[in-house]
């Protein structure tokens, strides 16, 4: 298999702009705004009125792709001090366990999603606490009121859902925050979109690619067999976002895992067809400075592990992550590392998702698409209306 790779366009501003046809780009250099302005509407729409009537047994977090990674968010943040559990659900049926003292939050951008309006009738239905993020004047709006629950309207950067994390994420941070379950201050989230801001200036289309960190790891991963780590709870919910972002905007397969349940099956692989079997030995000093872009176009597709580290990774783990990077160079796998930056939980996961989506990005110019298009879900989508 042969894949087309053109370095130039990463830095020349009209091919990029010719192909990059709905500005997806743009769109992830907007995630500090989009958390400025979703903090505003959760203000607005009475976000904090939720810790009115008490904290609820449990919460649900109900979504799907783009959307559905707001639950996770959610429940990474929650996970080490929360007094009530925060679980995902991405599909057509609530849990059964699910009633009047729970919350559900329901998270579709487009307000339209089938998955996530069943979920939302059938919380109505028992009466659970609703909290609604999503299109105004939209289905989940309109359910949202008539189960008079709160609706968080969300102002969309772009058509695809993926594009608009933190506008759909922010909302149900702070819902969390006001229930009590997590600690997100003002002051985090105003960090939160500044950091997002200067990870997109030294992202953007026109810093040259030897300078720019997710440009030069889209070029690692020409060509490659994505396998990515996250090395903490927050850095797992960067890997699984930074996985599907390539499935969707480079349209290219892609492994997430986290550890240490990684080392318990997905490091295997490192001995596989596109690992060791690949490589006749440890890299040579000629190996080490190949032309990336040659090595993507000659076909031979391999394993690269790529490692998520946050701060918040157990000291074992991160000895298994040390180990893990040393198992992969022996085998001839290269290794990208990304590190987190930022004090706050919260922090910590936009500098990788930032630069995540970047590379992303940057990938699917390199093999020659748009990023935007989904043609596989629509037509599935249709498929099965």
């Amino acid at each position: 298999m042969t894949f087309p790779i053109d370095e130039s366009i990463l830095d020349d501003g009209q091919a990029r702009t010719a192909l990059d046809q709905a500005d997806m780009l743009r769109a992830v250099a907007s995630a500090g705004y989009q958390v400025r302005t979703a903090a505003r509407r959760s203000a607005e729409s009475g976000v904090a009125q939720l810790a009115a009537d008490g904290r609820p047994r449990a919460v649900v977090m109900a979504g799907m792709g783009g959307s559905g990674i707001v639950g996770d968010v959610v429940a990474a943040l929650c996970a080490p001090s929360a007094a009530a559990p925060v679980f995902t659900c991405r599909g057509y049926v609530l849990p059964a366990w699910v009633g009047s003292m729970d919350l559900v939050v329901a998270v579709s951008c487009s307000g339209t999603t089938e998955e996530t309006l069943a979920i939302t009738q059938e919380a109505d239905r028992r009466g659970a606490r609703l909290l609604t993020i999503g299109a105004a004047d939209s289905p989940l709006a309109v359910l949202s009121a008539q189960a008079r629950g709160v609706h968080v309207p969300v102002q969309v950067s772009h058509p695809q859902p993926r594009a608009n994390m933190w506008a759909l994420t922010v909302p149900a941070v702070l819902a969390a925050h006001a229930l009590g379950l997590t600690a997100v201050p003002f002051d985090v989230v105003e960090r939160t979109a500044d950091l997002l801001d200067a990870v997109a200036e030294r992202c953007r289309p026109s810093s040259e690619t030897f300078m720019n960190p997710a440009k030069s790891l889209a070029l690692d991963l020409a060509g490659q067999l994505p396998m990515i780590w996250g090395s903490g709870p927050i850095a797992a919910v960067a890997s699984y976002r930074f996985a599907c972002q390539l499935n969707e905007n480079a349209k290219l397969p892609a492994v997430s895992g986290a550890l240490p349940e990684a080392n318990h099956n997905q490091v295997v692989a490192l001995d596989g067809p596109y690992g060791r079997l690949a490589a006749v030995g440890p890299p040579s000093a000629a190996e080490l400075f190949r032309d990336r872009v040659d090595e993507a176009e000659s076909g031979a597709a391999r394993l690269r592990l790529v490692l998520l580290r946050d701060r918040l990774e157990h000291p074992q783990v991160a000895r298994r992550a040390e180990a893990s990077a040393a198992l992969a160079g022996e085998r001839g796998v290269p290794v990208s590392e990304l590190v987190a930056e930022g004090e706050h939980p919260l922090e910590q996961l936009a500098s990788l998702v930032a630069t995540g989506d970047f590379a992303s990005v940057y990938l699917g110019l390199l093999h020659g698409l748009d990023p935007t298009p989904i043609a596989a879900i629509t037509e599935l989508k249709e498929r099965v209306r």
